[in-house]
């Protein structure tokens, strides 16, 4: 499996405080990940990818600055030089374990379009019966961009093209499309995702849900999801920290300090970069969390499997056969006897 990061602060970052320097940053989880149990695969070594909007709004830019390889993150020289010269208030990063598509850099996450960004920590279940349905279904000018041939990619053109439905031009310059918009497109992507899988499904082999941990931002908003086809089973783990400013109290040890009530820096992981237990809160399976403004703002995915009872306690056992720690959800606090359309738009600000 993948990790992914991402970094949305009020002032800028040195990359290299989210990528190289923390003991457990995201490039040395690709080879230490202390969530990681499979053993059949532990390492994170099949490429790397880092998208960054810059720094200086001056620049005619048309979207973020990427900076991909094939190469092992924790051995790539440029990558360290590049973090430790590189500032930026958002900041995408992915460690990719290959599932779907050969090594090569246009199968490295994150994907690009405009001012567009998206990754994926997870895999689609029974992708290839449900590829020629993807193909049918996406409008030529998203389908012809994708580069590479991994469901992610393809994940990131439905959800392109669902944008472009619901009335979002993707090609516009500045991005800033609203959290609404942003996140109605990423539930119906997942959606249809969700359908066409369960419609490939002939019944002759084990059911094998998917895992859809998606991250996408317009260069303004961020919205990621932690959801697995399942009712019963835990989703890839994804964590959340926020906090006044991100700290090097040691050589190589980090914290989110907390001087006010201010969410100044907010960061998205697949897996904390600290280890203190205060610094993180998980993500409840099958949820959605929405950085806007620096406000983060969460609520569940109410469909077929989402669980009503808050405590109810899902296995752990599929994302620990995928390579990953499941991880305790927590608490959530769900209206009862508000319809699913009406209490969808009801967000829960943290």
């Amino acid at each position: 499996m993948c990790r992914f990061l991402i970094f949305k602060g009020k002032e800028p970052i040195r990359l290299s405080h989210l990528l190289t320097r923390p003991a457990h940053s995201i490039i040395n989880q690709s080879f230490d990940s202390r969530l990681r149990l499979d053993t059949r695969r532990p390492m994170n070594g099949d490429g790397f990818g880092v998208a960054y909007y810059p720094e200086d709004q001056e620049l005619d830019i048309d979207g973020p600055c990427m900076f991909k390889a094939i190469t092992p993150a924790w051995n790539n020289q440029n990558l360290e030089t590049l973090a430790e010269k590189t500032k930026s208030d958002l900041v995408f990063a992915h460690v990719r374990a290959s599932t779907y598509g050969v090594l090569s850099e246009t199968n490295c996450h994150p994907f690009t379009y405009h001012n567009i960004c998206f990754m994926h920590n997870g895999g689609i279940s029974n992708f290839n019966k449900i590829k020629r349905k993807l193909l049918n279904h996406i409008g030529d000018e998203y389908l012809n961009y994708v580069q590479g041939s991994t469901d992610s990619e393809f994940a990131f053109a439905l959800f392109l093209d669902t944008l472009d439905k619901f009335g979002c031009d993707p090609k516009q310059a500045m991005g800033d499309f609203g959290h609404v918009a942003l996140r109605q497109s990423l539930l119906k992507t997942i959606e249809y995702i969700k359908d066409w899988t369960k419609e490939a499904y002939t019944g002759e082999d084990p059911w094998e849900p998917s895992l859809l941990n998606f991250a996408v931002t317009d260069g303004s908003t961020v919205v990621v999801s932690r959801y697995i086809t399942s009712k019963t089973d835990e989703a890839a783990s994804l964590h959340f920290s926020c906090g006044s400013s991100f700290v090097e109290s040691s050589p190589g040890e980090y914290r989110m300090e907390r001087l006010d009530r201010n969410q100044d820096v907010i960061m998205v992981a697949s897996e904390p970069l600290t280890f203190e237990r205060g610094d993180w809160t998980a993500v409840p399976t099958n949820s959605i969390l929405t950085i806007k403004k620096q406000t983060i703002l969460l609520h569940p995915v109410i469909d077929e499997y989402y669980q009503e009872d808050p405590l109810f306690l899902r296995s752990s056992t599929l994302v620990e056969n995928r390579g990953f720690m499941g991880t305790v959800p927590v608490a959530k606090s769900v209206e009862k006897n508000v319809p699913p359309l009406e209490r969808e738009g009801r967000w829960r600000q943290l």
